[in-house]
């Protein structure tokens, strides 16, 4: 006899996914089990469901393919939205397994009772709830199918504790998922008329067209019609660095991003939309184009880009023009005061080959770009929905799946609090990680927003809710309390010894950047 959960187990193995970012509770017991008794399926446990979807975006980012969560009920699916929502917004495939009350007991309104399917539409593209164990497998064979659809996103199979436990008819077939679709051909000839036009133009992408054979494709058109390459301000995976095609990336502050598009007279968009602001503002545009440039939208996200790509290249007679490159270069380390600038000076320097750069470091993080353009290649991963708390857990999922590539996470204090319990991940998992945590002891993007919205003379207690001192934060104390080896630097001489032997040493480290 087989039972629902290890069919469901074996159909996940079967179907690709491979690792289990859990955080169990009674109604998925079953389902634990099963994940005892079945090989190929890796199991990794978070202390907050945050950081269990958070580890679960940056796995699927980093290997192409998506991994399950195990989520316990209503609220532990609730805990995990906030990094769901960032996965949303990065289309990343994720499937989630929720456990629910078993059908017969829902009705009679135990205090774990939630409306689950309500909470996880807003997230998910695909939402089911079994109602036999007969199902589960056939279910979770088309969530995972659902999770890497058009264009990538967020299945959520509900699993009532009685589908888990009863028989099963064993496990089901994967469900292959539908192919990415092509450009229209007006679309493409659109996009070369926009190309040759003699006016300024600017390719405008994200997803796919960030990475690989892709990026090249449109470094030749680049290198054929003088275009400017642009990319959004958060992306999922950006591959970068010495000999790749450079793509500058809008800026999210509102007044420098307008100024930087100010001269675009056509806008083709591959995988990427119009660029927006962040927020609304008094008295500024929500849309940062000017309003006479000409828009071509060529494909959307989850489309086939490299096909795009090589189709818009083959009209204009560039696929065998070399690409535009980025020039190898290497920021020389600062000395004195420890500075954003200066930190960002070290991992220029000192950035390994084949790097992974999870970054939420927010305001601090912003000069980054220029001293880390021509240094070693690697990939950058963004805070794509800009709800805080992704980044020590998809940095910690990334380590998982490139475990032979170093990964450093780029944290804001502030944020890092949200989710820190990824250091105990990372500790027990042995995760390859070198946290920075830019330690200013203050929601210091929020005391920007709090002048940019034009709020009139804030004072004592409207700061009060903008810092997080009075008493300050130990960082040292909290990676070491979770098994993480941890050091503090205050000078820029300290950041760069402390750096350069955390990079040289396995393991998960931290690094507190007192400024």
């Amino acid at each position: 006899m087989m039972n629902g959960a290890e069919s469901l187990v074996r159909t996940l193995v079967a179907s690709g996914v491979d690792v289990c970012f859990s955080n169990p509770g009674t109604s998925e017991m079953h389902f634990v089990a099963a994940l005892d008794r079945v090989e190929g399926m890796r199991c990794v446990l978070g202390l907050f469901e945050g950081v269990v979807t958070g580890m679960a975006d940056g796995y699927a980012r980093m290997a192409e393919k998506p991994a399950s969560t195990l989520l316990h009920l209503g609220p532990g699916l609730g805990n995990g939205l906030a990094n769901l929502h960032n996965a949303k917004k990065a289309f990343t495939p994720v499937v989630n397994i929720v456990g629910e009350h078993a059908t017969y007991h829902v009705e009679h309104n135990a205090p774990l009772t939630a409306d689950i399917e309500g909470i996880a539409r807003p997230v998910s593209g695909w939402v089911k709830t079994s109602m036999s164990a007969k199902d589960v497998a056939k279910d979770g064979a088309e969530a995972v199918a659902a999770s890497m659809g058009v264009p990538g996103q967020i299945a959520t199979l509900i699993l009532p504790a009685n589908t888990a436990w009863e028989e099963s008819d064993g496990p089901a077939a994967p469900v292959q998922p539908v192919d990415r679709p092509k450009a229209p051909a007006e679309a493409i000839r659109a996009a070369a008329a926009a190309l040759v036009s003699g006016e300024e133009c600017m390719i405008h992408m994200s997803d796919t067209a960030l990475m690989g054979e892709a990026l090249e494709m449109a470094g030749r058109i680049a290198a054929k019609t003088g275009c400017r390459l642009s990319c959004k301000t958060s992306n999922r995976r950006w591959e970068r660095g010495a000999g790749r095609v450079p793509v500058e990336r809008v800026q999210y502050p509102v007044d420098i991003a307008l100024k930087q598009l100010s001269s675009v007279k056509h806008l083709v968009l591959l995988g990427a939309p119009v660029p927006v602001a962040f927020f609304a503002y008094p008295n500024k545009p929500s849309v940062l184009i000017p309003e006479s440039c000409n828009v071509v939208e060529v494909a959307p996200e989850g489309y086939d880009l490299l096909a795009a790509l090589r189709d818009i290249a083959e009209e204009l007679g560039a696929t065998d023009i070399e690409p535009i490159r980025q020039e190898a270069s290497k920021p020389d380390l600062m000395s004195g005061e420890l500075t954003p600038e200066s930190i960002a000076s070290a991992i220029g320097h000192f950035m390994p080959k084949d790097a992974i750069i999870a970054d939420e470091s927010v305001t601090s993080g912003r000069g980054l770009m220029p001293f880390t353009a021509g240094t070693e290649q690697h990939d950058w991963l963004s805070l794509t929905g800009g709800s805080i708390g992704i980044g020590m857990p998809y940095a910690t999922g990334a380590a998982i799946a490139c475990p032979d590539r170093k990964v450093i996470c780029l944290e804001g204090d502030g944020s890092g609090m949200y989710t820190l319990q990824a250091l105990w991940t990372q500790a027990r998992e042995k995760c390859d990680v070198v946290n920075v945590i830019f330690a200013n002891r203050t929601y210091e993007i929020l005391k920007g927003e709090l002048m940019n919205v034009g709020a009139q003379n804030p004072g004592r207690k409207a700061f009060d809710m903008l810092e997080i001192g009075r008493p300050d934060l130990d960082w040292r104390q909290l990676a070491e309390g979770m098994g993480v080896p941890a050091t503090r630097a205050t000078t820029a001489e300290e950041f760069n010894q402390q750096f350069e032997r955390a990079l040289n040493e396995p393991g998960p480290h931290l690094i507190e950047a007192w400024m």
